[in-house]
């Protein structure tokens, strides 16, 4: 059983950052790419940013791009996402994900993180 552990997320007003992180407990073959959904209650589940090794560039949202980053310590089973100029719209709870293809979709999820809260007052 692979086990993904989140850490990073809290509070902060408008414009702060937080870096949150994931660290899988084991590598598996099947897994093609790795990232972050947030969800809001009454809301889907969105995908925010994804990174794989066959892919170009990782992938973000629209609403982030520019603002959040995306990285990778292969040494260490570990993904960041780096949130900076953070906007009460990106209050959600953010769940790290490892997935089978390199297109970043909740269907294609296998293993998710137990979720960590971000909140952004104004």
């Amino acid at each position: 059983q692979v086990k993904l552990v989140e850490s990073g997320g809290g509070s902060v007003q408008a414009g702060g950052s937080l870096t949150l992180s994931c660290t899988r407990s084991r590598v598996t073959t099947s897994t093609n790419s790795m990232g972050w959904f947030r969800q809001v209650p009454g809301k889907e589940r969105e995908a925010v940013a994804s990174i794989a090794p066959g892919a170009p560039s990782p992938f973000y949202a629209a609403s982030v791009k520019g603002r959040f980053t995306i990285s990778q310590d292969d040494a260490k089973n570990t993904v960041y996402l780096q949130m900076n100029n953070l906007k009460p719209e990106d209050t959600a709870m953010y769940y790290c994900a490892a997935a089978t293809t390199m297109t970043f979709s909740p269907t294609y999820v296998q293993h998710w993180g137990q979720g960590t809260q971000v909140t952004v007052s104004a």
